[in-house]
C-alpha cells in the first residue's frame, strides 16, 4: 500500500488559540489531498504544514457552523491566485450549494476555476482506490461523518502456487492479475489460485461534532483510526450542547473494536497538558489506544500500524 498519512491542521474546536486552530484534517494519499473540514486560518495551516491547496481535489465538510467552513474562502481564493485551472469538489450535508454559493459570491471576488457542490445523504463515494462514505450524525443541526475506505486488495502472489502451475514473472502473470483468470498450459487458472487471501484496505473515520450516536458506532467497526469528538471531558463541562465526552469517545471506539482512537475538537477552556492527563486516565480504564493530536502531528500508516510524528521543527 502506498503511505497515507492523516495531519492534523487544526484541532480544537469553537474558536482558535495562540496553541490550536479550529478543525481541518488532511489525508495525503497517493499525491492526493483531501480536505475534511476547512477552519478559519486553513490555508495558513496548509503553508505551515507545507501542503499545495493546488493537490486538494475534495473538500468534505461536516456541517456548517463557522468553526468547520470559515477557511473555504481563503483557500479557494488562494486557489485562485495560483492560477487554479482544474475542478475543486466540494461535498456537505443538506444547505451545502446554498451556503457555499453565498460565501463565495461575497465580495469582489469570483473564482475563475470550477467549483462543484454535492449534497450529500447517507451516500457511499467511490474514487478509484478508495471509497468515501457519509454518515448522519447527531449535532442538532444537518450534519455528516465521513470513512474513507481504501479497497482492498489482492493476496500476494504464493512462490509454491506459481511453480505448481508452472508460471513465472512475466507477461502472462501481468495478464493474470490484470484480468483474473488465464488458460496455461491447457487449463484455467484463476488468480485466487495463487495468492494469498485478501489484504484489507485501511479504514479511516471522522466524526466531526456529535453527540454520541449509534450511527458512528456502525460506521466505526473495526477502523483502524476513529477521530471522534471529544471535546469535553466530563457531562457537567458539556451541559446541553450537541458534543462528545471523551469517555464517551473511548466508549465508542471500544465497542467498535477500533484499532486506535483520535479525541478531537477539544474545548478551549483546557489547556493541551489538562486535557491529556485526564484523558490518559479515562482512556487506560476502557482499555482504547489513543493519541490526542496537537495541530501539524501526522499520522503515517506503515506495514498495518500509526506512526504518530509532528511536522514543527523539533517536534514537540
Amino acid at each position: 500500500m502506498d503511505m497515507l498519512q492523516v495531519i492534523f491542521l487544526g484541532t480544537g474546536g469553537i474558536m482558535p488559540t495562540r496553541e490550536r486552530n479550529v478543525p481541518a484534517v488532511a489525508l495525503r494519499y497517493k499525491g492526493e489531498v483531501i480536505l475534511f473540514d476547512v477552519g478559519e486560518g486553513t490555508i495558513r495551516q496548509m503553508n505551515t504544514a507545507k501542503l499545495s491547496p493546488m493537490k486538494v481535489e475534495k473538500i468534505f465538510i461536516t456541517h456548517f457552523h463557522g468553526d468547520h467552513y470559515l477557511g473555504l474562502g481563503g483557500l479557494i481564493q488562494t486557489m485562485n491566485l495560483w492560477n487554479r485551472e482544474k475542478p475543486l469538489h466540494i461535498y456537505g450535508p443538506k444547505y451545502t450549494f446554498e451556503f457555499v454559493q453565498n460565501f463565495i459570491n461575497s465580495g469582489f471576488f469570483r473564482p475563475v476555476f470550477d467549483i462543484h457542490v454535492h449534497e450529500l445523504g447517507e451516500t457511499r463515494l467511490k474514487f478509484g482506490d478508495y471509497e468515501i462514505w457519509s454518515f448522519k450524525v447527531e449535532h442538532g443541526i444537518p450534519a455528516l461523518g465521513y470513512v474513507f475506505k481504501e479497497k482492498d486488495k489482492r493476496g500476494k502472489f504464493l512462490p509454491e502456487k506459481l511453480k505448481q502451475y508452472g508460471l513465472k514473472p512475466g507477461p502472462m502473470l501481468g495478464k493474470l492479475e490484470r484480468e483474473g483468470q488465464i488458460e496455461w498450459n491447457g487449463r484455467i487458472i484463476r488468480l485466487e489460485d495463487v495468492t494469498g487471501p485478501r489484504r484489507r484496505g485501511v479504514k479511516i473515520v471522522y466524526t466531526g461534532d456529535t453527540e454520541p450516536a449509534e450511527r458512528v458506532r456502525l460506521f466505526s467497526e473495526r477502523a483502524d483510526l476513529l477521530i471522534h469528538d471529544a471535546t469535553y471531558l466530563s457531562d457537567e463541562d458539556r451541559g446541553d450542547s450537541y458534543h462528545s465526552t471523551v469517555k464517551e469517545a473511548c466508549e465508542t471506539a471500544k465497542s467498535s473494536k477500533v484499532k486506535l482512537l483520535a479525541l478531537f475538537h477539544r474545548a478551549f477552556r483546557y489547556t493541551y497538558d489538562e486535557y491529556l492527563r485526564e484523558a490518559s486516565k479515562i482512556c487506560r480504564e476502557f482499555g482504547v489506544n489513543f493519541v490526542v493530536p496537537r495541530d501539524f502531528d501526522v499520522l503515517t500508516y506503515k506495514s498495518g500500524e500509526w506512526q504518530l510524528q509532528s511536522l514543527l521543527e523539533g517536534g514537540r
